[in-house]
């Protein structure tokens, strides 16, 4: 049983309330207490001398809350095999005040937009805000409907997608793929896409056929991918883990595999010393703005001394 909460953001949106569905079945299947979070947005945008927080308004008589009280049932979550629920109500901008809840979070679950965003947008401004910047696992809940386009390898059954780069993997993003398929008594597909044609240039805008044989790549991408694969497997042996070398594009290979994914883990990026700042990828961006499955954002693993 975990003791660090699931926490839903809700706004009272449509998108706020299938996060919340989500979420709580999230922490069911970690045993963990769901934290249930409205943020009172403050009318601060393009004012620096406003704070992004302020005093925590009451959750008793919060309308939001109450329509999710109403929606869990008995509003505590202490029913059998139900995790306890919390309400808590903060006043500030979604943006700046969720991330700093992730610090004490196993996860942070929300809707691909809240209330009053423009329908236009496939993901609004808090969402991308949340996934860049907190400390602990992001899940992103698309609104139903999404329809992506490309091949997919996908066969039957439940099944978690997770994105490798062999030149960089992260051990969090696989450690978290592992549990989360383990979790669902799922598949795990495990894409590791390699860019092809790899062009090569005789002379200056003279593009010539690549030198490298792509079987031969491919065949190389995937045996760095079992290598990594290998102590994840160890430790999870009940999930099977089938890594894929694929040509093209990572971010149209994952958003392909969405399409009857359960969920789609991506990482993001670490900090680097010439730009300090926390970097969300094109990658993981672009698999949030389009993917028909929930996706999951999971920060750098911290490095090892």
């Amino acid at each position: 049983m975990s003791a660090a909460p699931v926490i839903a953001a809700v706004d009272g949106s449509a998108d706020s309330l299938r996060a919340l569905d989500w979420a709580l079945d999230a922490a069911r299947r970690r045993r963990a207490p769901l934290r249930v979070v409205h943020v009172r947005q403050y009318a601060a945008w393009g004012q620096s001398d406003v704070l992004v927080a302020g005093p925590p308004p009451e959750a008793e008589g919060d309308p939001v809350l109450d329509e999710v009280r109403a929606r869990l049932g008995n509003g505590t979550g202490e029913g059998a095999g139900e995790p306890a629920a919390e309400y808590v109500a903060l006043a500030g901008v979604p943006g700046a005040v969720l991330p700093e809840l992730g610090r004490e979070a196993e996860l942070l679950v929300l809707g691909s937009r809240g209330r009053g965003g423009f329908a236009s947008l496939l993901l609004g401004s808090n969402g991308l805000a949340v996934a860049r910047d907190a400390a602990c696992p992001v899940v992103v809940v698309p609104p139903p409907g999404r329809e992506v386009h490309g091949e997919t390898t996908a066969g039957p059954g439940p099944r978690v997608v997770v994105g490798l780069h062999a030149e960089s993997p992260d051990d969090g993003v696989l450690a978290f793929a592992f549990a989360e398929a383990a979790g669902r008594a799922a598949r795990l597909q495990v894409i590791a896409a390699y860019p092809w044609p790899v062009p090569t240039w005789s002379a200056p805008g003279q593009p010539v056929p690549p030198l490298v044989d792509q079987e031969a790549v491919a065949h190389e991408i995937r045996t760095l991918a079992e290598g990594f694969l290998a102590p994840h497997r160890e430790r999870h042996p009940e999930v099977r883990a089938d890594a894929e070398a694929l040509p093209g594009d990572a971010a149209g290979r994952l958003v392909a595999a969405s399409g009857d994914a359960d969920l789609v883990v991506v990482g993001r990026h670490r900090r680097r010393l010439l730009a300090p700042a926390r970097m969300m990828g094109s990658v993981t961006q672009a698999v949030l703005l389009h993917a028909a499955s929930p996706v999951a954002v999971v920060p750098p693993a911290p490095p090892q001394e």
